[in-house]
């Protein structure tokens, strides 16, 4: 598991009575039910696909986390351009708030196009580009609240990590 998860678990998430949980093939949001917490699942421990999958609950409203999924559909790898431009649509904010997440611990971000069977070429460029604007306008305007809760976790995990090697004479 990654560092950073259950401490994320214990001091932001376990307020919403969520867990972000890794080990997963496929992300999967499954909402709460009869007194269990919620689960971000995550594609094994990756911090990408955890990110992502954070970032997409930040932004459902409160009643599509009462969904499976948030009631999102989901098409796997060999999209249609059509789909794939559908993709590109809903894909904007969540990918504009994990490149957040990723400067927060210092992770290269690159877009994703979730598309590995069929990788489109039209539309990556603006993709790129509306993703960008979006961060932009987030930067400019501000995330919204959990966006911040979990950003200032991250940023607070990657000062306390980089202490701790400072103490153990690791560098940072």
């Amino acid at each position: 598991m990654t560092s950073w998860f259950e401490p994320l678990n214990k001091k932001v998430l376990l307020a919403y009575s969520t867990r972000l949980i890794g080990g997963f093939p496929e992300p999967f949001y499954k909402a709460a039910v009869n007194g269990l917490p919620a689960e971000i699942q995550c594609t094994r421990d990756f911090e990408r696909s955890a990110l992502h999958e954070l970032a997409h609950w930040c932004i459902a409203g409160d009643k599509r986390r009462l969904v499976d999924d948030y009631g999102y559909w989901y098409e796997p790898d060999g999209r249609s351009d059509e789909q794939q431009e559908i993709f590109f649509r809903v894909e904007i904010k969540p990918q504009a708030v994990e490149k957040h997440f990723c400067m927060a611990l210092d992770i290269p971000f690159q877009v994703s196009l979730d598309n590995l069977d069929n990788t489109p070429s039209a539309g990556i460029d603006s993709f790129i580009a509306n993703v960008e604007q979006q961060y932009q306008a987030y930067l400019c305007s501000g995330f919204p609240g959990r966006v911040r809760e979990i950003y200032d976790f991250m940023c607070q995990w990657q000062v306390s990590g980089s202490m701790k090697a400072l103490v153990k004479g690791e560098g940072v």
